[in-house]
Formats: C-alpha cells, structure tokens, sequence
C-alpha cells in the first residue's frame, strides 16, 4: 500500500491555486510556495520579505518548457539529456514565447514580475508530485509560479517543520511529504541560462550536471564555490534571480 497519495496531493493543489490560493508543496530540491496570479504571488513575495530584483519562477514538465521556451537545437538537448537520460532536477532559464497559453493565463503583471531580460525560469523533475502537479498545470492551464519556502536570506527548507510560522499562516493548503531528497546540498535546484551558459544558481545536483555538460557536449562550467563561499544572508531560493 503506497504511504503518499501523489494522484490526491496534486489534485488538492491545483483545485486551490485554480481558485486564487497559495500551496505550500514538497519538491525534491526543497519546499516552494506557489499561486496561479499576481495577488497570491505578492502576498508570498510580501511574506518572504523579497527583494525588488527576484523573479518568480515556473513549475513545469518538459513538454511545456519545450512549447514555452525559444532555446537552440543544441540547448534544448542539454536540457533533455539533464532531465531524460540523467534524470536530475534542473532550473532552465531561456527566451520564451510571451503568448503561451499558460502566461496568457498569468496576466501581464504577474509575468512582468517572473521574467527579466526576454527570458523566463522552468524549474523541471522535481520529483514525482512535480510531475504530476506541472501534468495538470499543462492540461488545466493552471499556471505554477513561486519561489522557495522561506523568509528571504535564510536559505531553503527541507521539512515542512522548518518552514517559518508566517509562511505557513498564508499557505491555503500544505503538503507533508518529510524530507526532501537532495537536502544534502543544502540548497535548493540548480539554474542556468541555456541563452547564455552563465551558472545562475550552484545548486542541487550541480556536480552531476556539470559532468553531464561536460562528457556529452565539451560545454564546462566553472567549478561549484561552495556553501563556504557563499556571502552572508545569501538567498537560497527557488525562484529566478533577475539576469537582465
């Protein structure tokens, strides 16, 4: 008998953020918050205590990035082979067609504060209610924007426990599904401008992704500073940081 209700979890959290509300949900980089339109975004970016020049980002599965976004041939299977064949989770920052039924959905507002300089942020295979969630976002028009669950500067949740008390008091549902899977890189998923090649994010699975880049398409990317490196208050977030 299955422990997680996958199927049921993802139903529960479209119905909500379908009808304006804000989800709480479990990933494998880490838990995120997320809504469907400019109100729910701000309140989360509001509680967050964000800065002006974060970007919201997407939840998608391949099929609607591949529609969504404008990448090259050759970008586009880095992408599959990271996603595919590696089966790693990856945040894919690209040019994007403005008149995707799903931004069309999002409101101009809202897309205007989850985009910087043409391009937007799809984060991909992050775990099996991901991928239900971003199926039905697809077939629904549901769009799934957000960020990670935690007060701005105070790096990424792994258990729902962690999260802080004023994101849980403006969650309209949240799901408990224990610790995330890669919450030993102790940040959340990576992201990388496939435009530009530039490394926006070290993040989870990094160094499986490098190797990736590197065995199959001789692309390198600059060895991961690591969390010692990292300034202090440094946002470990989910969301796309403005590249513009």
């Amino acid at each position: 008998m299955p422990t997680l209700d996958i199927a049921g979890d993802a139903r529960r959290i479209i119905d909500v953020v379908k009808n304006g509300g804000i989800a709480l949900v479990p990933q494998h980089t880490g838990y995120a918050m997320c809504g469907a339109s400019m109100e729910p975004l701000r309140k989360i970016f509001d509680t967050k205590q964000r800065g002006g020049h974060k970007r919201n980002a997407m939840a998608a599965d391949l099929e609607t990035q591949r529609d969504m976004m404008t990448l090259g041939k050759r970008e586009q299977e880095m992408v599959e082979a990271i996603v595919l064949d590696y089966d790693l989770p990856l945040g894919v920052i690209g040019p994007f067609r403005a008149g995707h039924p799903l931004l069309l959905k999002l409101g101009d507002d809202a897309l205007k504060a989850s985009s910087a300089g043409g391009t937007i942020g799809n984060l991909l295979n992050a775990g099996p209610l991901h991928r239900e969630l971003t199926r039905l976002s697809r077939e629904e028009l549901v769009p799934l924007f957000g960020s990670s669950a935690n007060i701005s500067g105070t790096g990424s949740r792994f258990r729902l426990e962690d999260v802080q008390p004023e994101l849980h008091q403006i969650a309209d549902i949240k799901i408990d599904h224990g610790l995330c899977r890669y919450h030993m890189y102790g940040r959340s998923g990576t992201l990388i401008n496939f435009q530009t090649m530039q490394v926006i994010r070290f993040g989870a699975c990094y160094d499986l992704i490098a190797d990736v880049l590197k065995r199959w398409f001789r692309v390198e990317l600059p060895r991961d500073p690591g969390m010692a490196a990292l300034p202090s208050g440094h946002v470990n977030e989910f969301a796309l940081q403005n590249v513009a």
